[in-house]
């Protein structure tokens, strides 16, 4: 059977993804926030540890990673 591959992470302005070369400025230092997709959910989630809730909308998630990075 076949399986369609996953779609590539997106991110909201000032987030980072893995493959990205250079880092936007703005967000607080330590904190790189990104998104990733399980299924049919996409999950943010930041190298300080927090993780947002498993979200179907892709929009939705990339909006709680930039809440997360606005936040001191």
């Amino acid at each position: 059977m076949h399986e369609d591959s996953p779609a590539p992470a997106r991110t909201a302005p000032g987030l980072t993804t893995a493959s990205a070369s250079a880092l936007p400025p703005g967000p607080p230092a330590g904190h790189s926030a990104t998104t990733t997709e399980r299924g049919s959910f996409c999950l943010a989630h930041c190298t300080c540890g927090w993780r947002g809730p498993a979200r179907r909308s892709r929009d939705r998630a990339r909006n709680d990673a930039a809440e997360h990075l606005a936040t001191p």
